[in-house]
């Protein structure tokens, strides 16, 4: 089973761009950055497969080749164009097999979670973590299904809603075994820093 992470370069102003307003772009950044080293070293420790990186915006950013750097084992490639649910689709055509599909800004997804996620798929057709604002932190499915990314309002609060109609309507079986959350907003990065014991990244 493979394990495919979506990350984006830690640009100033082009990154969790709902947090600029209360926070700043060089905060939000680098709040960016610390989550998606985290989300590798899960993946990475889960032991479930190979971990792909799917990277958007500047591939050759400085905080990717240090990535490269510090995870060998990691492997690189780059996100398609289109909207979130073309280019996660389009994850799954590639890979061609079992995956989980997790974004780079959900601070609560541990090596175990991966692990009971995978073993979910296992008896499902899909396996997804809702999140608390209506979305989900992670997709994972056997073969690739376009119809369960179309007609989606991404980056609303009935993602999780819309995704389990379109399941239905595919005759999907799935599972989800735990509900999360993740960083889109000020009071979720004020409750990540809590999470980990500190002021400021």
């Amino acid at each position: 089973m493979d394990l495919a992470i979506l990350a984006r370069a830690p640009v100033p102003g082009e990154c969790k761009t709902r947090l600029i307003p209360e926070l700043g772009a060089e905060f939000a950044a680098r709040l960016q950055a610390d989550l998606t080293r985290q989300t590798i070293s899960a993946a990475l420790e889960a032991a479930i497969g190979r971990v792909t990186l799917w990277t958007a915006g500047d591939r050759e950013h400085a905080f990717f080749r240090q990535l490269a750097k510090d995870f060998p084992d990691l492997k690189w490639t780059s996100q398609s164009q289109g909207d979130l649910g073309e280019r996660m689709h389009q994850v799954f055509v590639s890979n061609a097999g079992s995956t989980l599909l997790l974004g780079s800004d959900c601070p609560v997804i541990t090596p175990q979670l991966l692990q009971d996620s995978a073993k979910a798929l296992k008896e499902s057709d899909a396996v997804f973590l809702p999140a608390e604002d209506g979305g989900y932190a992670l997709v994972g499915l056997h073969q690739p299904c376009r119809a369960l990314f179309q007609g989606i309002s991404w980056g609303g609060d009935r993602v999780m809603q819309q995704t389990r109609e379109q399941l239905q309507n595919q005759g999907l079986t799935w599972c989800e075994p735990q509900q999360v959350w993740d960083v889109d907003l000020p009071d979720d990065a004020r409750r990540f820093l809590n999470l980990k014991n500190i002021t400021r990244i």
